[in-house]
């Protein structure tokens, strides 16, 4: 764990890791999401995310939920055991009440419907994803600084 908070640092840049197997709707979201200036990176094949988080510094994904391969809850439940503070949204064309509950259950921040004629609830919920994921990183921020305080006290006393 402390290794993995040493790592831990926050991008003012809002990267987004969007992962659907439609080709259409990842390049509207992209376009979309690009134009409210986000960094979107667009995947289309689910079993290639990990890898990409992996790599990067992105704390937040939007996946979707019917996939073949890995679906995007087998993909939510990976993330998580990767790495717990990674914000996930996921979007479906499945609409039912098991489809939110098991994506809320396995600790995705929302769950969308497609088609999305309106983004204003994805954008909103991005927006308070962000602040979230900023709000955690100055924790672990100033949770790294107290230890290296505490650690000079120790030093210095001894």
């Amino acid at each position: 764990m402390g290794q993995v908070m040493a790592s831990i640092s926050f991008s003012s840049e809002k990267q987004v890791l969007h992962v659907d197997d439609d080709d259409v709707f990842l390049k509207i979201a992209n376009h979309r999401l690009t134009k409210e200036g986000y960094k979107v990176t667009s995947l289309s094949r689910s079993e290639h995310a990990l890898k990409h988080l992996l790599n990067t510094n992105c704390r937040v994904c939007i996946l979707d939920i019917d996939m073949p391969r890995v679906n995007g809850l087998e993909l939510l439940q990976e993330i998580k055991a990767y790495d717990g503070g990674i914000q996930v949204i996921m979007m479906t064309g499945l609409v039912s009440q098991m489809t939110v509950l098991e994506s809320l259950r396995g600790g995705a921040e929302a769950c969308f419907f497609k088609p999305m004629p309106d983004f204003t609830p994805l954008l909103e919920t991005l927006d308070a994803t962000f602040f979230k994921v900023e709000r955690w990183w100055r924790c672990l921020h100033e949770l790294k600084n107290r230890r290296a305080s505490e650690l000079n006290v120790i030093r210095a006393s001894q």
